[in-house]
């Protein structure tokens, strides 16, 4: 091939390229992942805001969930359904999570993100929290909730560092 009809050649597979560029982008918008991460970030919302109802109006009605804590190298967990949580005290909470790693296939999902939490402005304790969802009647919902109550240097603390004072 002659180097000037390859250089246009090139120049047309660019051009093509980059047009094709942001139909990709628009497409990501539409991606299942920052849908399940959106209904986690609501989710810790509802917690900050200690509105224990928004919270578990994110749930299915079968919803469970399972808060996990080592001490002195011993992992203990409870179980909690959603209508015991919906009368729980949030009162003073502040949760954050972070780094959010989502997967989906078809109508399952999970998310998974570290957290840091914050009782009354004073630091408690960090972990990850995992939300297994469900697609139902074509809205993510919230199966089950497990997280891990820690203390550093085992978890991380939020990247942008405490929360502002209440």
């Amino acid at each position: 091939m002659h180097p000037k009809r390859t250089s246009i050649v090139g120049l047309g597979l660019t051009v093509a390229f980059a047009a094709l560029v942001p139909h990709a982008l628009s497409a990501q918008s539409t991606d299942p992942r920052a849908a399940v991460i959106a209904v986690a970030d609501s989710a810790l919302a509802a917690i900050t805001r200690g509105d224990a109802i928004a919270l578990t109006d994110l749930m299915v009605p079968e919803a469970v969930m399972f808060p996990t804590s080592t001490k002195d190298g011993v992992s203990t967990y409870r179980v909690r359904t959603r209508e015991a949580q919906r009368t729980a005290s949030l009162n003073g909470v502040v949760e954050r999570g972070f780094k959010p790693v989502a997967m989906v296939n078809g109508a399952v999902g999970m998310v998974w993100m570290p957290y840091d939490l914050y009782v009354n402005g004073a630091w408690s304790h960090c972990g990850a929290d995992l939300f297994t969802l469900v697609k139902a009647e074509g809205k993510w919902k919230i199966a089950s909730l497990a997280w891990s109550a820690e203390q550093t240097p085992v978890c991380e603390k939020h990247p942008s560092g405490p929360p502002p004072k209440p």
